[in-house]
């Protein structure tokens, strides 16, 4: 297929580290040119260029932080009908909401309060601070996203969060947090430096942001590699989040483990320090791990090989027995493990998805048509690659009837597997 026009300005590679500006970056897996998350197509979009980057994992010898070297313009990633709303998951809403409401009550919010949120799609998480009185403010880049929060009466801005933004807020606005929030959003981002002080700038001498993270040594414990996508610049351990909180004169105080998208952090950051065990255990626990050697790196690689090799068998083995697999979850995960596995219609019929602004597009990449999962019933498929493994339990149970049909699911991560 022929290269887009200008496709160079698109994306740029660093050379230095996105936290402390070193130059000591060592290359740890490419995983070739691949389309980009998140990026479907309609059916007139299919024969023309799609914009592919590599995609280089990195890792920095002077502060540990784990990165990709590719960035891709942010604009390109969040902005063109961005098809990804949190609301579609109920895990996702109990999991925020249960949150949400321990903030509330640790922190003795009320409407004098203010809670701003950055990257708060359409509100999933704010709607439980409104629904008590108490005043919110959501930022994002997502124009849809963000109309269907004010919608729903969740004051929101249609912006990317950024130093610059916080600085009007703070001092034309007159607008300080008593809590800052920011949920599977400080990996996006190109400037994490930035970021980081926009924060700062926002929080209340009391105040305190929570912020979750995807823990880079679950992801290398359970091979999470897929991932690892453009719009997931930075992979965080707590070694690297320390120094990059102490740059800008916050500190990470408190760490709380949870279980959603293979294993996540909520962090706990404020202007003062107060460090509890949570916090020394896990700095511990990665020292000794040795986090700032390539080593542990270079073998989460060939894991990533090996699973690979094991779940292509696995798929072969299934299609030479003459059965259908259709797989589960248009998700920007999938995006990686299908265009570095070289998985499209030479094994999966389509992918299904309960969202319904993915459903009738095409998938990135190999293009593969992304159905409703009431589809699934009706061509009797054998087997489910559930692609969005993070959500597998709840896919089967919401797919009961496709097992009492004999249907067999695949989860593929952290080793391939038949259930």
């Amino acid at each position: 297929m022929e290269k887009l026009e200008s496709e160079e300005l698109m994306y740029r590679i660093t050379t230095e580290c996105r936290s402390c500006g070193s130059k000591n970056l060592e290359k740890i897996i490419y995983f070739g040119d691949t389309a980009l998350s998140d990026a479907l197509l309609t059916k007139e979009m299919l024969d023309k260029p799609e914009l592919k980057v590599p995609l280089t994992l990195a890792f920095c010898k002077d502060c540990t932080l784990v990165q990709i070297l590719e960035e891709v313009q942010p604009e390109i990633l969040f902005c063109r009908n961005y098809p990804y709303y949190s609301s579609v998951s109920k895990y996702l809403l109990e999991h925020f909401a249960k949150s949400a409401n321990s903030i509330i009550k640790e922190k003795k919010l009320d409407n004098n309060s203010l809670v701003i949120e950055a990257a708060s799609n359409d509100g999933y998480m704010l709607k439980n601070f409104v629904e008590k009185g108490i005043p919110v403010l959501g930022i994002d880049p997502a124009e849809g996203q963000v109309k269907i929060a004010n919608d729903k009466g969740i004051r929101s801005l249609n912006e990317f969060f950024t130093s610059e933004l916080a600085n009007k807020l703070h001092d034309k606005d007159e607008l300080s947090a008593d809590v800052f929030l920011a949920n599977n959003v400080l990996a996006h981002v190109p400037d994490l430096n930035g970021f980081v002080d926009g924060i700062f700038t926002l929080l209340k001498e009391t105040g305190t942001a929570v912020i979750e993270a995807p823990y880079l040594m679950d992801l290398i414990d359970h091979c999470e590699f897929d991932t690892i996508y453009h719009q997931h610049l930075c992979y965080f351990s707590v070694t690297a989040l320390d120094k990059l909180f102490r740059r800008h004169k916050l500190f990470l105080n408190r760490i709380e483990r949870v279980a959603i998208h293979g294993g996540t952090l909520r962090l706990f950051i404020e202007k003062e320090e107060n460090p509890q065990d949570s916090v020394k255990v896990l700095l511990k626990e990665e020292a000794d791990r040795n986090v700032a050697d390539i080593l542990i790196y270079k073998q989460f690689a060939e894991r990533i090989h090996s699973i690979k090799s094991s779940l292509l068998q696995m798929l072969d083995n299934i299609k030479k027995d003459g059965k259908t697999i259709v797989g589960y979850g248009a998700a920007a995960k999938a995006n990686t493990l299908t265009g570095y596995f070289g998985i499209g219609n030479n094994y999966l019929e389509a992918i299904a998805d309960l969202s319904k602004f993915k459903q009738g597009l095409f998938f990135s990449g190999n293009h593969l048509p992304i159905v409703s999962p009431a589809e699934i019933s009706e061509k009797n498929y054998d087997y489910m690659l559930i692609l969005a493994w993070n959500f597998a339990n709840e896919i089967m149970e919401q797919q009961q009837e496709f097992k009492n049909k004999g249907g067999k699911f695949i989860i593929p991560i952290p080793e391939p597997k038949i259930v």
